[in-house]
């Protein structure tokens, strides 16, 4: 199962948003908290509907806390920055990989940056800074899915 992670989210509707995705296309779900908002706010279920019912959601207090817990997992994490060289769309995902997101505001610190496996960018048009993180993430997972077969009810070509 694919993952998607959530470093520090600041907007509990783009949050609420990803975790409708995540209910719907099967995924996994990690946030790394401390959160910009209270994650159980009432604007996170608004955005998420009914959909938060069908999805696996695990808090971690801290960055070293989501760090331990994925490392003892031997979970490999790909870190979606616009820092990055290799294309989404080039990279080998493998079914268990943690798809990491960083703060709508301030992206990931050097250190999260050193501890991903991996690191994929969504190419955008030049003098334009970045998508929005909800838009960025589905276009990762939406490949990530596609290459492993995990797309509920497809098959694998």
């Amino acid at each position: 199962m694919l993952r998607l992670a959530l470093y520090q989210p600041d907007i509990p509707q783009n949050t609420g948003t990803l975790l409708r995705m995540a209910a719907c296309l099967g995924l996994a779900v990690e946030i790394v908290e401390p959160a910009g908002f209270d994650v159980s706010d009432r604007h996170l279920r608004r955005s998420g509907l009914d959909y938060l019912d069908h999805v696996t959601v695990t808090r971690h207090r801290s960055w070293d806390a989501f760090e331990a817990w994925r490392r003892g997992a031997g979970i490999r994490l790909v870190l979606a920055t616009t820092a990055a060289a290799v294309p989404y769309t080039r990279f080998a995902f493998r079914d268990g990989d943690c798809l990491l997101m960083g703060r709508e505001s301030a992206g990931v610190p050097e250190a999260v940056h050193a501890a991903a496996d991996a690191r994929v960018v969504v190419p955008i048009r030049p003098g334009l800074r970045s998508l929005n993180i909800a838009v960025a993430a589905a276009l990762v997972a939406g490949e990530a899915l596609r290459q492993v077969g995990g797309f509920p009810g497809a098959h694998p070509d």
